[in-house]
């Protein structure tokens, strides 16, 4: 199965993706974390991209796809993944089908995490007060950048898999476990 998650910067895909992973067996496919352990290793990719994540920019799409294929062609791929960060743009979805189609597979469902802008802030403010660890581009101000972001360029793709009858809507705003339980729920109900 090839599962979606999709939100905000924010709603907790990560986490989300982390218990599929653990769970369902299902790898994940964090753009965000391929690119971050690029920057850390200080490859060419890394740097090039550093400045881009730094200001909440996207990352140009023919990069992203050329990560997302070549992880997605390893062999704990092979029953699926969750697509975590990843597509953000119209282009990047369709970039993405034309590429699981090629290797005979598609996208099974797409999990939109909802969740209220205050409430994103107020995580961020939350976990810089509390002196945990944070990302260079986890404050207020970058994740301000990156709802914008998200809202001109991700949000439209709820229209593009709403269309291909794969998006079900979750309350991100639940607790951790509630929200674990959500996405059980609609799994256990999908055929594939």
């Amino acid at each position: 199965m090839n599962l979606v998650l999709f939100g905000p910067p924010g709603a907790g895909k990560g986490t989300q993706a982390k218990i599929l992973t653990e769970k369902r067996g299902l790898p994940q496919l964090s753009t965000g974390d391929m690119l971050r352990a690029a920057i850390t290793a200080g490859t060419p990719l890394g740097l090039a991209c550093k400045a881009l994540m730094d200001k909440g920019a996207l990352v140009p799409d023919e990069t992203v796809v050329g990560i997302i294929a070549d992880r997605y062609d390893q062999p704990d791929c092979a029953n699926g993944a969750v697509f975590d960060g990843f597509p953000r743009t119209i282009a990047q979805a369709e970039a993405l089908d034309k590429m699981l189609a090629e290797r005979g597979k598609k996208i099974d469902l797409v999990l939109e995490l909802k969740v209220d802008d205050a409430a994103l802030l107020a995580r961020v403010e939350s976990r810089i007060a509390a002196g945990g660890p944070v990302r260079a581009d986890d404050n207020p101000e970058t994740l301000k950048t990156r709802l914008e972001v998200y809202y001109k360029n991700t949000a439209p793709l709820l229209g593009y898999y709403g269309g291909q009858g794969k998006l079900k809507t979750l309350d991100g705003m639940a607790p951790v476990g509630d929200v674990t339980r959500q996405i059980a729920t609609v799994l256990d109900g999908v055929k594939v």
